[in-house]
């Protein structure tokens, strides 16, 4: 049977729920990719390495039989680890891409479609899927941003509310990383950049259809990741649904949820903040930890973080205008996200 081509935007709207294989290397897999293709890599590190430079050095020509010497012993390899993933499939069909559309995925859908599956090769490979991911970024979305000061449980409530299928994206989740100097405790290594930015558009796109979605807000940096430039624009547009919660339920809040980790990890963390926290209370709430007085610790770090939101609060144009205060008595998640839904619904 003949191997299909299919473009990227076909690729996402009708067969992203398929077997899709990343014929690229190890090293070109690992820095980022389509996220649930799985790496069955044609050549390894090396071997690409070794090809390319053949290519360049001497022919095209000269640089495929040099390929055909490493993947002609891999063939039974490769189609025995394809049975045993498409065994696990739902989906019958396969999707194959490498970098660019080209050899590598030519070779590998020929490979399949040999063996009887049904193939499709994505034209323009992982750079297509880069150039569409990059688009997503500059679209008219409608956004609305969770606020609140530190300790705000906003995470818990945009958690809730995208439970109830209303349409929202953790940032944070996404990035492996809760956002502060303390938001790598006890978190997965964060992606990269770009692979960051492939698990945000398909999550833009998952929503496309919204009327809103809702984002917690957050700095343009989250821990080594940044939210894209012309998506943090769209984001600083959006209204800002503050959750107003008394500083004394925020601090039992935070001071439960971080109390519980490492006291070191706590102490390095305060150590990085030091310079802006200031020399006399970076000591003081230092001596808390080890007292083990988290309250009284967080109480110190709860206040300067309280100042740096304010100050990025206020950066936004005409943020009186789309700052929407909403009082709340506690860190209760679905108190408040049902109060944020009643703003929503009443446009409050």
């Amino acid at each position: 049977m003949p191997i299909q081509k299919i473009s990227i935007q076909t690729f996402i709207t009708s067969y992203s729920h398929c077997l899709t294989l990343d014929v690229r290397s190890e090293g070109e897999y690992a820095h980022a990719h389509i996220p649930k293709a799985v790496s069955v890599p044609l050549f390894s590190n090396e071997e690409r390495a070794a090809i390319g430079t053949i290519y360049k050095q001497k022919s095209k020509e000269l640089a495929i039989k040099e390929g055909l010497k490493y993947f002609g012993p891999k063939q039974l390899q490769i189609l025995e680890e394809v049975e045993s993933l498409q065994a696990l499939s739902e989906n019958k069909t396969i999707v194959v891409h490498c970098a660019r559309g080209g050899m590598r995925s030519a070779a590998m859908c020929w490979l399949l479609n040999l063996y009887g599956y049904q193939v499709l090769q994505i034209v323009g490979g992982y750079k297509a899927f880069r150039n569409w991911v990059l688009q997503q970024f500059a679209e008219p979305y409608q956004i609305a941003i969770i606020g609140g000061y530190t300790g705000s449980a906003k995470t818990e409530v945009l958690e809730h509310l995208m439970q109830q299928d209303i349409a929202g994206i953790d940032l944070e989740a996404l990035a492996n990383h809760k956002g502060s100097a303390f938001g790598a405790i006890e978190m997965p290594a964060q992606p990269s950049q770009e692979l960051f930015e492939n698990k945000l558009a398909l999550a833009l796109f998952a929503n496309k259809n919204a009327s809103i979605i809702l984002l917690e807000d957050e700095s343009q940096r989250i821990g080594l990741v940044n939210i894209p430039h012309t998506l943090w624009a769209t984001m600083r547009k959006g209204k800002v649904l503050f959750l107003d919660i008394p500083f004394a339920e925020r601090l039992q809040h935070i001071a439960a949820e971080y109390g519980k980790y490492n006291t070191q990890d706590l102490a390095d963390c305060i150590l990085r903040i030091q310079r802006n926290l200031g020399g006399l209370e970076t000591k003081i709430a230092l001596q808390h930890l080890q007292e083990n007085n988290i309250a009284a610790c967080f109480e110190i770090l709860l206040k300067y973080y309280d100042k740096y939101y304010e100050k990025g609060l206020h950066k936004r144009e005409n943020w009186k205008q789309l700052k929407i205060n909403i009082p709340c008595t506690s860190t209760n998640e679905i108190e408040n996200a049902n109060k944020i839904v009643e703003n929503l619904q009443h446009g409050k």
